[in-house]
Order: C-alpha cells, then sequence, then structure tokens
C-alpha cells in the first residue's frame, strides 16, 4: 500500500516539472530583455544613468516574491495546492498581457514620454515594469506551490535535493533556451542596434495562449495535497515561523544565491559588450545557463550524497571562479560558476524546511522574501558600474554572496534546539 502511494505522485511530479520549466524560461527571459531594452526604451537616458534604469526590469521582476510569496502560503492553506497553481497562471496570463499592452502603448503613442532629470523615458517603460512584477508575482506563488510539494512528495529512489535537482533542471532547460527565444525569436535575430519595440507583441500573445493552454490542461489533471506539509484551513500554528534559526539564515543565504546567479546570468552580457572583444553577449548568457542545466542533471543522479557536502564543494569552486575572473578580467570564467550554481537551490531550501512539518508550507512563502536578492544585487551591481564606469570590480558582489553561501552550508544549516518536535 505504500508503495503504492508513493507511485500515486510521479504524475504530479511530473506536472510541476513541466511548472519548473515555465518558471525558469519567463525569468530569464524577463531579464535577457535588458541589453535589447537599453536601445529601443532608453535612448533618451543620460549615459550615467543607463545601467541602473535597465537594471529596474530584473528588480521589477524579484520585488515580487517578498511582496507576495504570504499570498502563496495563504492560498496553499484556503484552496490546496492544485487551485493555488490555477490561480498563478491566471496571474500570469495578466502579466504576460501588460507585456504585451507595454509594446502596444508605445507604438501607437510613441509621445507619451516621462522626463526625468536629464532623461526622457517612453510610458511602455513603466507599464513594462509593472508587467515584469505582475508576472514575478505570478512566479513566485508557483514556487511556494513546486518547491514543498517536491520536497514532500514520494518518488521511488530519490530523495528530497534529488527532486528538486530534477526540477532546475527542468527550470534550466527553461533558462537556457530563453536567450536565444527572446533573441531570435522577439526580435528576429536583428542586431541590438537593429531591434524594434514592435517585435515584443506577437511573442507575447503566444506565450498568453499557451499559459491558457496550461491552465485547461491542469483543471483536468490529479495534483493530491500531502499530508503535514500545510496547516489546515482556520488551524493556528503554535510557533512563530521565524523562530527557526537554520530558516531565518536560509532565506539569507537563497537571498544571496539568487542576487548572484541573476546578477552573471542578467550582466554578464553587458559586460562581454563593455570588453567589446568577446563574440555574442547572448551566447555567454545562454553557456551560464547552460552549465546549471548539466549541474543539475549531474545532481538529479546523486541519491547518497547529502545536500550539506554537495552546497560545500559547490560555493567553494564557485567562489575560487568568481575570483579568478576579477583577477583576469575575463567573462567566460563566470560562464563556468553556473555549473556549480546548478544545485544551490535545491540545497538551500532542502536544508532550511527541513524539520518544519507542518510549517514547511508556510516556510515556502516565507523563504520566498528572499528571491529578493535577485532584485537587489543584480540593482546595485547596475548603480556601482555606472559609478565607476565598468564592470569589472562589481563581481566582487558576487564573491561576497558566494563567502556566505558557504557559511550556511558549512554552520548556518545546523538544526538547533529550536527544531519541530
Amino acid at each position: 500500500m505504500e508503495q503504492q502511494n508513493k507511485n500515486n505522485y510521479f504524475v504530479p511530479f511530473l506536472i510541476l516539472e513541466f511548472l519548473f520549466f515555465i518558471v525558469g524560461f519567463l525569468t530569464t527571459a524577463n531579464g535577457q530583455f535588458q541589453a535589447p531594452m537599453k536601445t529601443v526604451f532608453l535612448s533618451g537616458v543620460s549615459h550615467n544613468m543607463k545601467n541602473t534604469f535597465v537594471t529596474l526590469i530584473t528588480f521589477s521582476w524579484f520585488l515580487a516574491y517578498p511582496l507576495t510569496g504570504w499570498i502563496g502560503s495563504a492560498w496553499i492553506t484556503n484552496y490546496g495546492y492544485k487551485h493555488t497553481l490555477i490561480r498563478a497562471l491566471c496571474l500570469m496570463v495578466i502579466g504576460l498581457f501588460i507585456f504585451w499592452l507595454s509594446s502596444w502603448c508605445t507604438v501607437n503613442y510613441p509621445a507619451v514620454l516621462v522626463h526625468w532629470k536629464n532623461s526622457i523615458v517612453p510610458f511602455g517603460f513603466f507599464i513594462f515594469l509593472l508587467g515584469s512584477f505582475i508576472t514575478g508575482a505570478s512566479v513566485t506563488i508557483l514556487q511556494v506551490v513546486i518547491n514543498p510539494y517536491l520536497t514532500a512528495c514520494t518518488v521511488p529512489h530519490t530523495q528530497a535535493i534529488q527532486r528538486l535537482s530534477i526540477g532546475g533542471a527542468s527550470n534550466s532547460v527553461g533558462t537556457t533556451a530563453a536567450p536565444y527565444f527572446v533573441i531570435a525569436v522577439v526580435f528576429g535575430g536583428a542586431t541590438i542596434n537593429d531591434v524594434s519595440i514592435k517585435q515584443l507583441m506577437n511573442p507575447f500573445l503566444m506565450l498568453i495562449t499557451l499559459v491558457i493552454v496550461v491552465i485547461l490542461a491542469l483543471t483536468k489533471l490529479s495534483l493530491p495535497d500531502i499530508a503535514e506539509t500545510k496547516a489546515e484551513k482556520g488551524e493556528q500554528l503554535e510557533k512563530s515561523i521565524w523562530s527557526f534559526r537554520h530558516l531565518r539564515l536560509g532565506i539569507v543565504a537563497i537571498f544571496c544565491y539568487v542576487g548572484i546567479e541573476v546578477a552573471i546570468g542578467n550582466n554578464i552580457n553587458l559586460y562581454a559588450i563593455e570588453l567589446g572583444s568577446y563574440g555574442s553577449p547572448a551566447l555567454m548568457a545562454t553557456l551560464y545557463w547552460g552549465g546549471m542545466l548539466i549541474g543539475r542533471s549531474i545532481a538529479g543522479c546523486l541519491n547518497k550524497v547529502p545536500p550539506r557536502a554537495q552546497l560545500t564543494f559547490t560555493t567553494s569552486v564557485a567562489a575560487a571562479l568568481v575570483i579568478l575572473a576579477i583577477v583576469f578580467d575575463n567573462p567566460w570564467l563566470l560562464v563556468a560558476v553556473g555549473l556549480f550554481h546548478s544545485i544551490m537551490w535545491g540545497a538551500i531550501f532542502t536544508l532550511s524546511v527541513n524539520g518544519l512539518g507542518k510549517y514547511t508550507s508556510v516556510a515556502s512563502g516565507v523563504f520566498m522574501i528572499g528571491v529578493v536578492g535577485g532584485a537587489i544585487i543584480p540593482l546595485l551591481q547596475g548603480m556601482l558600474a555606472d559609478m565607476y564606469n565598468g564592470w569589472h570590480w562589481t563581481w566582487a558582489i558576487v564573491l561576497a554572496g558566494e563567502l556566505f553561501i558557504l557559511y550556511y552550508a558549512r554552520f548556518g544549516s545546523r538544526i538547533t534546539k529550536d527544531k519541530v518536535s
């Protein structure tokens, strides 16, 4: 009977793997709009503010995580896992429509401009930022469901970090495909100087249609709740979710991880363009996310190596590569970091919710607060790049993040007396 129950979660496991693909694809596609948007939206922005403005695209997306993660936890308690997923996907449709609306407004009302100091910005850019926030909120809520579900659902011959690594591999397929989707599909292979805002419209309509199809399919599929991973409707939890030290430090670790992951993935193309002696910047971003795909695929086979050991090894190597990249001023060394960033999300989440029982779904929502690192760290890096007129030394921010994650792996993730009994 126990084996049968385990097998029942295989189909839900596959469903969530596909949703993880959507999360990765849209998150990276949003970031990859930075370089084209710098050309088509921000030509009227003063030179010393362009990097700051363009990184607002990433900032808006990741700002949704701390502001809306609690909504996912509340929806899980009130409506269950499946209906929370459906609501999140409906919110995604709204966000994608706002993306489309931003390009429509800019094409049809080009004279509607916002003047700020010495800069002139089309109003459509700010609509795009709103779409980035709304779509980011939908992705946040999806992950509030996906992470604890993959951790708790029992699939034979796997451990929790394996299932998250396999989910991460699916996520990485999306992140690897996204840069070339933006360049080849959205902008038709045009060079940066030839892209047009009008080219955004049809691809966003295609994505809206795809998500609607996913919603309709999900309504017909079974996605059972998992016992002892969430509070029942109306139940009061005895302890504050903030009373668990390993969760609190895990939120800081995920802040660092997502921030440095996005900083490399989204800003490496701007760094390469600045250096001028490298090939396609989009290729660098694709290989970085591709390295994460390879690493997660390998980690999906590691059913004996505990998450703490995996996190210690990968963080140590990643920190060494960042140091070498700074010393030699070489973006290709940053590309290699993707291979070692690959398992960090799954390892940090697994260690953070270890032993939390019915607090797990609430912890998953709170955990999303840390993802705001993906908004703050790349934006801070862009501001520093403007301040120091270059990206070279800004990668020290990434190194600091790697070192904190290493601390969490060795010491911060250990459960103390606050473990749930």
